[in-house]
């Protein structure tokens, strides 16, 4: 079912875009502090053959940059006639990764990025502008599911558009924000690896039952066995990442704006603090990834097809 056709290409045409962003630190953004540095990063549009209007997907990446898994997401995207737009948070930053060093780019900061791409597609002549996706992977994932806070969206967004779903895969959900129930009433659809050592899958059960207190549209898929970046075809073998950071086995919480705290020790998060570890699993998963594939696609063709 639904599979990518190599020799029948789903892509029409493709669209180069440069748009203004900032770059903040998490305290900054978390505090809306007026220090910000602007930026200038670049997405590319693909947009499917066929209707004149068509619905989006908006791409974020994860700690190593645009990979293998956000070109396949995009052709996949394409193949049921809704446009991808692939956004690079980190070149127009002189970034190559932050797999090694979290602190080159927070995570907050690429929740602008998601709504600053927002904007774009939204004035797009031919994109509905009221079903724009936002999906993301890791890094990605957790400014896919955290760009749903009313909160973030007050101070970062535009009033009067907002994304029509998130899909965020194998975020991190171990940092407890102000607020953080109080999300976007439109759908969040999470995938992740049972297995994935690199973010566990744990703190998004907790906060999935907190969210669904709250009343929101949120489910969780879990892959049992299968790791993180289980939809990326690079990582076949699997392999180890060593030097890589590992913040999600510290608990983390947001006890006063902008000041976050290590709930272990009670003290302020630092990147050098104890509950860090190095050293994580990146590995795909062929099943994993069509069942995801599968209830991706069919996600996004029962609500936003046209």
């Amino acid at each position: 079912m639904h599979s990518h056709d190599p020799l029948k290409p789903s892509t029409a045409r493709i669209e180069i875009y440069s748009f203004e962003t900032a770059t903040l630190t998490d305290r900054q953004f978390l505090t809306g502090g007026n220090i910000r540095t602007s930026a200038r990063i670049a997405g590319e549009l693909r947009l499917p053959a066929g209707a004149a209007r068509v619905s989006a997907v908006i791409l974020l990446h994860g700690s190593a940059g645009i990979g293998a898994n956000v070109d396949r997401w995009a052709n996949q995207v394409n193949d049921i006639g809704i446009a991808a737009f692939l956004v690079d948070s980190f070149t127009g930053r002189s970034i190559l990764e932050t797999v090694t060093d979290q602190s080159r780019l927070g995570s907050l900061a690429m929740i602008v990025d998601a709504y600053r791409a927002l904007d774009l597609l939204s004035k797009h002549p031919g994109i509905n502008p009221s079903n724009i996706v936002v999906m993301g992977f890791s890094k990605g994932g957790f400014a896919a599911l955290y760009a749903a806070l009313r909160r973030f969206r007050r101070m970062y967004g535009s009033p009067d558009i907002e994304f029509a779903a998130h899909i965020p895969f194998y975020p991190a959900c171990n940092t407890t924000y102000l607020q953080d129930e109080d999300a976007s009433d439109r759908p969040i659809r999470i995938f992740h690896g049972a297995a994935d050592n690199y973010i566990p899958i744990e703190p998004c059960r907790k906060y999935l039952a907190r969210l669904r207190r709250a009343g929101k549209d949120i489910q969780l898929t879990e892959h049992p066995g299968a790791h993180h970046a289980f939809d990326n075809p690079l990582y076949s073998p699997h392999r180890s990442l060593p030097d890589a950071i590992l913040t999600g086995h510290c608990t983390r919480e947001e006890r006063s704006p902008g000041e976050i705290i290590n709930v272990a020790s009670g003290q302020p998060f630092r990147w050098d603090d104890p509950c860090l570890r190095r050293g994580g699993t990146v590995g795909y998963d062929a099943s994993a990834t069509e069942q995801a594939t599968n209830s991706v696609k069919s996600f996004l063709s029962e609500h936003f097809r046209r």
